[in-house]
């Protein structure tokens, strides 16, 4: 397939390869696949750099996987946290190669497309890379504190870990995970080894202390639902650490490269009340509000205002877009006002203390509760005041403006310049920090610069599509492998259509004998669409009814037609065909190949769905170890069965090895889209599932067995009809009772259609 892929071949395809000048054939194979999602996704600088990268790798010396697995999973990293990223990540790969964790790597570069999606931004990706490196210099073995000789016994087994404990970890909780790990057992190899494989009771007892609070990554979609259906916006989400800047102490915002939350919000419980806020009702409350300032909020100068001032207009604006959220949604009332704090009013002394922070937030309580208790004459006056500025309308951001200075001007105190700052109750930390509405006039009346489009222009179509990346199942650990088997799709090369018609006209009987048992198969009910402008007969009760209107002067009915559909069979089919190379041997006291057979057969089966008028979808798979799996479409569900579909059946080629768990997955994924009642995958193959790559025989077996209970799951009926005489050995435990043998080949166009059509009766 690779020689194929070359035909449309981008003009620059040569020129990368010898910039990544890297002689492993495995890395050849998938090379310019692995480029054409680079370009897609990189800039011009980034593949360059994607490219440098990977020839060092490449020069290591620890063999082809490290290169493949960056070569695949790169984009996706640079797609989830920016290209920017690339020189940190390779400084940690730099600093492990020249340590004696080289073997660690391949792990990392194996799970970071996972990681990098779970942390969705580079500065969380820095806290990832900052906490391995700590973690390798604290577990790497040393002769008496001087040189380090001995690999960290936990760094592998962590990263193989990464993707199950992003799910349950923030970056925060992970760091509290892995610090009680490397106290505990850093001088214990294998102790510390089960610790990170999550072997031992203590490391899953302290999981389950770090599992707290609502990770962003989890509900990510819910809350992007919420943003278009409620406010029909559509920012990216890019989550922050609240632990690792402890100085700077991040709060929301939102730029050009998206809405800045928190990974994880703890529940809120509501002071002297039993009730508490929800971490996805804090993240609502967040973008509720900062929704609000997208939409309602105008850029004004600050360069006539003073420090004091500016706080006083981000927090009436603040208050001003609560006001119209609370318009047009009043249950966000009781949210704000449960997670706003409620400063005492006697709390600060003016003496001792600033306590401008404690009058304005005195103030945005006033302004969103009206059934406050505070009796300060200045806080009522201005809070009534907005509320009046706000009776008229939306008001604006400037009159905002005017009214902070009028609350400043009458409420200062010499007080206010104290070092001494009153924070307790001040903290509104679901608002923002307000940084977009400001403009100032000293660094000038640019446009803001954005980010230059990444992508980088084709001049010529490059043949296939990126990769999908699919977990396997691992059935030593009871994990999924993330993103282990690399898929290949592109449309299967086309062939001689006749060389299929010639394959259905040498079936001519056996075809006349299943159209009898088709015509019993096909649906009887017939069903009536009346009001039709067109249709296959006249309805003869509105044509009169519009007869009547016509000749009574008012305007007649078009719609005096009606026609029929049959109704009481909808079924989705995928067949799937397994393409390995042992397709090509001769069955035996036979001249023809299983291949050509299978030809035959699937042919036959093509004709006898279309004749019932099921939807259908043909597509073969063969692979090449789990970075170059190709699945082949030979007709889709939106194609006729027409020439085009037979003349790709006609060139079907066998090649390569078996593996069958990532080619169901991929197949699932246009199955499970069709809207059919029963969706049906039969599975044709002539052996077991294996791959080069695989030395236990049993990895693939269960890997295929755990995809047919994923399809289960997704409503999907899995068969698989096996012309392996032993096959009894291993496809039970596969596909339970759902599978067939075929032992005499030869009668295998003869018995598919006939199975189909039993499963489908």
């Amino acid at each position: 397939m690779a020689e194929a892929s070359t035909e449309y071949e981008h003009p620059l395809m040569k020129v990368y390869r010898e910039q990544l000048n890297c002689g492993f054939p495995q890395v050849r194979d998938v090379f310019d696949d692995c480029m054409a999602e680079a370009l897609s996704i990189l800039s011009k600088e980034g593949v360059d750099a994607y490219l440098e990268a990977a020839g060092f790798l490449c020069r290591m010396g620890h063999g082809a996987e490290p290169v493949l697995a960056f070569l695949e999973k790169w984009p996706a990293v640079a797609e989830a946290v920016g290209e920017a990223a690339l020189a940190p990540v390779m400084d940690g790969i730099r600093t492990m190669y020249k340590s004696p964790n080289g073997k660690a790597i391949l792990p990392f570069l194996q799970t970071l497309a996972a990681a990098a999606r779970r942390l969705r931004s580079a500065e969380q990706m820095q806290c990832y890379l900052d906490l391995i490196l700590n973690f390798m210099a604290r577990t790497t073995g040393s002769i008496h504190g001087i040189h380090q000789t001995f690999p960290s016994p936990g760094l592998p087994e962590f990263f193989r870990q990464i993707p199950l404990l992003l799910g349950q970890l923030s970056i925060n909780g992970l760091k509290n995970w892995v610090e009680y790990g490397v106290r505990n057992y850093g001088d214990h190899p294998e102790r510390q080894e089960d610790y990170f494989r999550l072997q031992s009771s203590d490391s899953r007892a302290v999981i389950q202390r770090e599992r707290s609070g609502t990770l962003l990554i989890d509900h990510e979609r819910k809350l992007d639902l919420y943003l278009r259906g409620l406010w029909r916006d559509s920012d990216h989400f890019v989550p922050y650490s609240l632990h690792f800047d402890i100085l700077r102490k991040p709060v929301p915002y939102y730029d050009q490269l998206g809405i800045r939350l928190p990974d994880v919000y703890d529940d809120f419980a509501v002071p002297g009340s039993p009730l508490s806020i929800s971490g996805l009702d804090r993240y609502r409350a967040v973008l509720a509000h900062i929704v609000g300032h997208k939409r309602w909020t105008t850029a004004v100068f600050a360069d006539n205002l003073s420090p004091f001032q500016r706080m006083a207009v981000e927090l009436l604006e603040d208050s001003r877009v609560e006001a119209l959220a609370i318009r047009e949604y009043p249950g966000l009332r009781r949210l704000f006002q449960a997670l706003h704090p409620v400063p005492a009013e006697s709390a600060c002394d003016p003496k001792t203390a600033s306590c401008l922070r404690h009058r304005l937030t005195m103030l945005s309580r006033a302004i969103l509760d009206p059934a406050h208790s505070y009796k300060n004459p200045d806080i009522i006056e201005f809070a009534k005041r907005f509320h009046d500025l706000m009776a008229q309308g939306e008001s604006g951001t400037q009159e905002m403006v005017d009214l902070a200075v009028a609350f400043g001007a009458k409420t200062r105190l010499q007080s206010d310049q104290l070092p001494n700052i009153h924070f307790p109750d001040t903290v509104v930390d679901y608002r923002d920090d307000n940084r977009q509405m400001w403009k100032f006039i000293e660094e000038g009346d640019e446009e803001e610069a954005f980010d230059q489009d990444r992508k980088v222009e084709l001049t010529e179509e490059l043949k296939g599509l990126p990769p999908r990346h699919y977990p396997e199942w691992d059935y030593t650990s009871q994990t999924y492998r993330p993103d282990w088997v690399s898929v290949y799709e592109a449309l299967h090369p086309p062939g001689n259509a006749a060389d299929i018609d010639r394959l259905l006209a040498k079936n001519d009987a056996l075809a006349k004998r299943l159209k009898r048992l088709l015509d019993l198969l096909k649906p009887q009910d017939k069903v009536r669409i009346r009001y039709q402008e067109e249709g296959s007969e006249l309805d003869l009760d509105v044509a009169l009814r519009s007869l009547i209107d016509f000749k009574g002067g008012a305007m007649p009915d078009p719609r005096i037609n009606m026609s029929h559909k049959t109704s009481g069979r909808d079924i989705a089919v995928m067949l799937l065909l397994d393409l390995s190379e042992s397709l090509n041997e001769k069955v035996a006291g036979s001249e023809q190949t299983i291949l050509e057979l299978s030809q035959e057969a699937v042919s036959l089966l093509a004709w006898a769905i279309d004749q019932l008028g099921d939807p259908f979808a043909i597509g073969g798979f063969h692979s090449n170890t789990r970075h170059d799996v190709r699945y082949l479409h030979i007709k889709g569900y939106s194609e006729k069965w027409d020439d085009d579909v037979k003349g790709r059946l006609a060139a079907m080629d066998a090649q390569y090895s078996t593996r069958m768990g990532a080619a169901m997955r991929h197949a699932a994924h246009y199955l499970e889209n069709q809207k059919a009642d029963k969706k049906l995958m039969l599975i044709l193959t002539d052996g077991e599932p294996a791959d080069v790559d695989t030395k236990d025989g049993r990895t693939l077996i269960e890997d295929a067995r755990r995809a047919v209970k994923e399809l289960d799951t997704k409503g999907i009926y899995a068969y698989c009809i096996n012309l392996d005489p032993k096959a009894d050995e291993y496809v039970s435990d596969i596909f339970g009772k759902q599978y067939t043998v075929i032992d005499n080949i030869q009668r295998l166009p003869e018995r598919l259609p006939e199975l189909f059509m039993a499963l489908t009766k």
